[in-house]
């Protein structure tokens, strides 16, 4: 329902209305909340929509505003109307000539947080089902009776604004519930209905014959470079080092994903594909993500492709050009093969290969130094992200540490250019902003440096101040962990209708135009950047209809599916605790306030551990911590520091 909501306080345009809310519309239009004015639903100036927030021990709540992040009205206690933390509400607004804006509520419409997961607890020989994150009472209605039915431990998602249960998805104690959970929660699914299947039906494999309007680039050698276990391969790459361009071919996923379809639909709904260490739930049917769309090797395929010609001594793109076209990848390559190439431990095998590994060196030289330029503006933050392995029942086995190697650097070069030229060539549309930390955030960082010895100077400039930090880190061997309390002070990256600049890479100008099959704002750019290329006014504006209200729903989208990820890695971790009960292990601790928390550094890494006793460990230093207890619902491990 929020995504509504945001569409109807920025305006929503009537054919984009969806048939499951048009009744709730209809219902604010005679209640005046919104008003049809030139075919688009406008919100009435006395009345907003959005959430509640009530601080703990304080009198009255805070309405966060769908569509407008930055302003929150005030609503008193007598006018909450009932409304509890959590509630989403539609307000009258008080008009005040000075003070804060407040407001009282008229209409409790329901929960922020559509669904949940209930689980049925005994305690005292009595039964209930409560909320598997609060374990308060879930609010629906079931009799003893009923629970008698289910065992200890069983879960069911439950739709938050009817306190209803819509079906049940397991055991707490079977580890292969962990997925239902986390997909529960925020109502994600791996199957499509019938109506976009049956619209993915109607598409055929690529034939030249059929695309002769589209430029031919089958006669180039070019490649795919993923990780070892990707299905859904959205770029490709050629270097043509003698005329010194770059082509990055891109997935034409717009070519079959037609606006307002039920794909289309589908797609907007969804966001993201939705990546767990065992498998992905992706954006798109799986016919096009992994294999219509997909940039397979030996297969022609649909690409929008840009052509940039690069003067490779200021090592800038001095010319480029979008455009369809049809190729046909020669080779398929994981990330650590092309590492191999590069350490001299790779050999060609036949003509084409030699022709790739060729241009992949000579283009590695390119891409190196237009990292190092990029980095005068730019920042270079040394995280590391940890993959976990699992076994047949879905337990977790081990995790890796993944970095960046070599490989990673040229292809993410590769797509920061095509990025780059796609954001130039409009102003108005999806763009991905990242701005400058507030001075809240800098203030709280520095104090968290000065615990850990390191003392900040400040420089002319954020980006001066930040650079002194990394460098006096360096030199105390603690690079690693003060970039992590970097990039937590930092403000979150989102989607956003006009252009903000990028903080972090240090771009004027910046989109997402490289992932289309898993990422609906590319979908978007390339269809903004055909109707300009083609001159299509009218389908431009087509495109930027609803742009205010998609930007804040894909930032939102965003941050569920990170949120999938990390609590399914959460839930695996807890699993294992459980199995290590009473075992003492390495750990690191990684947060002092408000409460001690550390991570694993042993035969596992990762995991939050939540400290139960009192420690004069520091941030950042290295203890060993027995496993105490574990909360599976949860999924909190709790850990005390051995001395």
């Amino acid at each position: 329902m929020k995504h509504l909501l945001t569409k109807l306080s920025l305006g929503l345009h009537e054919q984009d209305l969806s048939k499951e809310y048009k009744d709730l519309v209809t219902k604010f239009l005679e209640k005046k909340y919104i008003k049809l004015q030139d075919h688009t639903y406008k919100l009435n100036s006395k009345y907003r929509f959005g959430v509640l927030s009530l601080p703990p021990q304080k009198e009255g709540a805070y309405l966060h505003i769908y569509g407008e992040a930055l302003k929150d009205i005030f609503v008193a206690s007598d006018d909450l109307m009932g409304a509890k933390d959590g509630d989403i509400v539609v307000v009258q607004r008080f008009l005040a000539k000075k003070g804060p804006a407040s407001g009282k509520v008229v209409e409790i419409l329901g929960r922020e947080e559509s669904y949940s997961v209930g689980v049925i607890i005994e305690k005292e020989g009595k039964r209930s089902l409560v909320d598997l994150k609060t374990l308060h009472p879930s609010g629906v209605e079931i009799s003893q009776e009923q629970l008698s039915t289910y065992k200890t431990g069983s879960l069911f998602q439950i739709n938050n604004q009817t306190n209803t249960i819509i079906k049940e998805l397991g055991n707490i104690n079977d580890p292969h519930t962990d997925e239902a959970i986390v997909l529960a929660q925020f109502n994600k699914h791996d199957e499509f209905e019938e109506d976009v299947l049956e619209e993915v039906k109607t598409f055929k494999e690529v034939s030249r014959q059929d695309h002769k309007h589209r430029k031919d680039l089958t006669h180039l050698s070019f490649c795919t470079i993923d990780p070892v276990t990707a299905k859904d391969f959205d770029d490709a790459i050629y270097w043509d080092a003698k005329n010194t361009t770059l082509y990055v071919a891109i997935a034409d996923v717009s070519h079959y994903v037609k606006p307002f379809g039920a794909l289309d639909n589908e797609a907007m709904y969804r966001g993201f594909s939705t990546y767990l260490p065992h498998r992905s739930i992706p954006m798109l049917p799986r016919i096009l993500s992994e294999n219509l769309c997909s940039l397979k090797p030996n297969v022609d395929r649909l690409a929008y492709v840009f052509e940039m010609k690069l003067d490779t001594k200021k090592l800038e793109v001095i010319d480029s050009d979008v455009y369809e076209a049809v190729i046909h990848s020669k080779r398929r390559f994981h990330y650590d093969e092309v590492d191999a190439l590069f350490a001299g431990e790779l050999k060609a095998q036949n003509e084409t290969e030699a022709e790739i590994f060729l241009y992949l060196k000579a283009l590695k030289k390119i891409t190196d130094k237009l990292k190092e330029k990029r980095l005068q503006k730019g920042f270079d933050f040394r995280s590391e992200e940890i993959s976990m392995e699992l076994d047949e029942q879905t337990n977790l086995k081990q995790t890796h540490i993944e970095e960046q190697t070599p490989s990673h650097a040229l292809i993410e070069d590769c797509m920061l250019l095509a990025n780059k030229e796609a954001a130039a060539r409009y102003e108005r549309g999806v763009f991905r902003v990242h701005e400058e930390p507030s001075q809240a955030k800098l203030q709280n960082l520095y104090q968290e440096l000065s615990a850990i010895g390191l003392h900040v100077e400040i420089k002319e400039s954020t980006k001066e101040t930040i650079e002194d930090i990394q460098q006096k880190a360096k030199e105390m061997g603690i690079e690693k962990d003060v970039d992590t309390l970097i990039i937590r002070s930092q403000m979150q990256a989102r989607y956003a209708p006009v252009n903000l600049g990028h903080f972090g890479l240090g771009f004027e100008r910046y989109t997402h135009f490289t992932s289309p099959i898993r990422r609906y704002a590319d979908l978007t750019v390339h269809r903004q950047l055909k109707a300009i290329a083609q001159g299509k006014k009218k389908d431009e504006e087509y495109v930027l209809r609803n742009i205010e209200a998609l930007c804040i729903s894909i930032s939102q989208l965003e941050r569920e599916a990170d949120s999938v990820e990390k609590e399914y890695k959460q839930r695996k971790y807890a699993r294992w605790a459980q199995e290590h009960l009473g075992k003492t292990f390495k750990a690191k601790i990684i947060a002092t306030t408000p409460e001690y928390k550390a991570e694993f550094q042993d035969v596992i890494q990762g995991a939050t551990l939540y400290i139960t006793n009192s420690t004069q460990a520091v941030l950042f230093q290295h203890v060993d911590v027995m496993i105490e207890n574990v909360d599976i619902y949860k999924a909190k491990i709790f850990v005390k520091v051995v001395e």
